[in-house]
């Protein structure tokens, strides 16, 4: 900022005092460019410690953009602190202002960051401002940088959820009575019953999947997520297997696939378009049959998936892990043992004996495959997931979770099936986009601070849309709106933007309706939030290092508070631009003189020449 306010101005230097904090997304190295270029030293004066003594910082929380009133989110919040290691604390989460839940936390030692997940749950709709709080601890100098500020966009609606089932099971009927009461999820069963033959429920129109499984893109974009039951892949024809695909890919839904006899390799999935979608390695069919290939497995979460929103079916980790511990084995006729990189498994199976089954026996499918009888050979993949292009594929690879409910072992009060369900199936729609989508460049600004909207406007088909008519309408603090009309980036499909700069704290909310002619293509909430910016706070300490290298790079001198006394004499030997002011009289500059006594004299000449003398 000082080298663009004193453009063309000669300087001697530039004079910074600072603890070397970088708040800017501007590369240090490119900002000291103009000035080694102009010969322009910059002299640093580092203030602050080098180390704070006694902090705890909230560093990084991971809140999602969106979510679903009345869902269950496991929240990652990264906390660092030095010098008190061993000491528990509270993250208390607010909503508005108001008290959600708090989180006890041990401090780690020194320099050691802590991840901790904090289960929250958001009913109010709209635009909900989440402060994650540490209070402040004796002997501590910044509180600042104690608490962090995320906006979510709560949303009261209906997610459709087409779930394909290619024979009658029990699964089916369980699983729809689990989500049953969840007003926000519709899941729309289309379940084969015969050759050609369908059965239809939970529809919008009666023609809805009238002709079976969706042939057209338009059609089947019109859910937010697919699941796959016991269906062969030969049922599908190849363009329906590529539009599935595209439909996790390009339209960024989530597709979920089953286990069955029919499902995942046994399905015959091996070499189709969804084979690259799936999160785990398809192998060979070995050919035997679903009674040869069946195994009952213990299943648990595993470490990474002990804390996600899916498989934490009670209200702290410690009563989910037990409440997994006490649910029945379930089966499986798919050996699923290798994921894909870059997947994540959530739950996993451990063989176990089957009814029947004399003591230490596994499952058939383990000696078809040639497996030994120990714990490792006998470990299944049961519940896995991953991102494909802009959506998400999962494998639940057992056909039986209604025993959960359903088994003499489980009390008539469990809801531990219901609520893996629920869970699950908002967990599918949760990251799933809309046609039209819009964010600010910045989600958080001070007042003053210019914002640009950013909109991406899709047709039915998830194409771009150019030349559309988008509007933002900006809902100010006080309940004011303001209409910010849109225009379409020429340089990028499908892309529009806004600038509109708030004037007072508060959370603006906005929301952007784009169509064309009678077309009407969606609509898209977001929200700016507006606050004094607290970056500066952040990692108090100073960077000795970096206020160095400025000095270093520019020709000029590191000082400290205690040689900083030195700087004056410095200054006026370091051969930078300076400017010299020299002032004499008048009447001692001979040229000025005779101009002046030259125009007094023609002016008389001129006077009596005209008689005016």
């Amino acid at each position: 900022h000082a080298r663009d306010e004193l453009q063309g101005v000669p300087l001697s230097g530039i004079v910074v005092v600072s603890d070397g904090g970088d708040n800017t997304d501007e590369a240090i190295g490119d900002a000291l460019l103009p000035l080694r270029a102009a010969s322009v030293p910059v002299f640093t004066v580092g203030v602050g410690d080098e180390e704070m003594e006694a902090d705890v910082q909230a560093s990084r929380v991971d809140v999602p953009e969106t979510a679903l009133t009345g869902t269950s989110m496991v929240v990652n919040v990264m906390v660092d602190s030095r010098g008190y290691a061993g000491r528990t604390v509270p993250i208390v989460v607010e909503d508005m202002g108001r008290i959600v839940t708090t989180e006890m936390v041990e401090l780690p030692a020194d320099g050691q960051p802590l991840v901790a997940p904090v289960a929250i749950t958001l009913e109010t709709p709209g635009a909900r401002e989440l402060a994650f709080r540490i209070p402040g601890q004796s002997g501590e100098r910044v509180l600042e940088n104690n608490v962090l500020h995320s906006v979510v966009q709560v949303r009261d609606r209906t997610e459709k959820i087409l779930y394909f089932e290619g024979e009658p099971r029990h699964e089916v009927a369980f699983m729809l009575r689990a989500v049953r009461a969840d007003e926000n999820l519709q899941v729309v069963l289309l379940q084969r019953t015969a050759e050609n033959k369908f059965f239809r429920r939970n529809l919008d129109d009666p023609l809805e999947l009238v002709e079976g499984f969706p042939t057209t893109r338009e059609d089947l974009y019109r859910y937010r997520a697919l699941v796959l039951g016991s269906i062969e892949a030969s049922f599908f024809t190849h363009d329906q297997l590529d539009m599935m695909a595209d439909f996790v890919s390009e339209r960024g839904g989530t597709l979920l696939m089953l286990g069955g006899r029919r499902a995942l390799a046994e399905g015959g999935y091996k070499g189709t378009p969804l084979e690259d979608v799936l999160p785990v390695v398809l192998d060979e069919p070995t050919g035997s049959t679903p009674t040869e290939r069946l195994a009952f497995v213990k299943v648990s979460p595993t470490p990474g998936g002990a804390n996600h929103p899916i498989t934490r079916i009670e209200s702290t980790v410690e009563e989910s892990a037990a409440r997994w511990d006490s649910l029945p084995p379930v089966s499986t006729t798919n050996l699923i043992t290798e994921l894909k990189p870059g997947a994540t498994e959530l739950l996993q199976g451990v063989v176990v004996e089957s009814p029947g089954a004399a003591p230490g026996a596994v499952g058939a499918a383990e000696d078809a495959a040639g497996l030994e009888s120990t714990g490792d050979a006998g470990d299944r993949v049961v519940m896995a997931f991953q991102r494909y292009g802009r959506g998400r594929s999962m494998v639940l690879a057992v056909q039986d979770t209604w025993l959960w409910q359903m088994d003499s072992t489980v009390p008539l009060e469990d809801l531990s099936h219901e609520n893996f369900w629920r869970q699950l199936m908002r967990w599918l729609v949760a990251e799933t986009p809309d046609p039209v989508e819009a964010a600010p460049a910045q989600v958080t600004v001070e007042a003053g601070e210019p914002v640009t909207l950013e909109a991406t406007v899709l047709d039915a088909g998830f194409v771009e849309v150019n030349g559309a008519a988008v509007n933002a309408r900006v809902t100010l603090p006080t309940g004011e709106t303001r209409n910010v009309p849109m225009e379409w980036s020429v340089s990028e499909d499908g892309r529009y933007t806004a600038d509109f700069t708030p004037d007072m704290d508060g959370i603006f909310e906005v929301s952007v309706d784009a169509g064309r002619d009678t077309v009407t293509f969606g609509n898209a909430e977001t929200s700016v939030r507006v606050a004094p910016g607290t970056e500066e706070f952040r990692d108090p300490r100073q960077r000795v290092s970096l206020m160095e290298r400025i000095a270093e790079e520019t020709g000029g001198r590191y000082y400290t508070p205690e040689t900083a006394a030195n700087l004056p004499e410095d200054l006026q030997f370091t051969g930078g631009g300076v400017t010299v002011t020299e002032e004499r009289d008048l009447w001692d500059m001979p040229i000025l003189f005779l101009l002046l006594a030259g125009l007094m004299g023609g002016e008389w000449v001129y006077r009596r020449k005209r008689g005016l003398a």
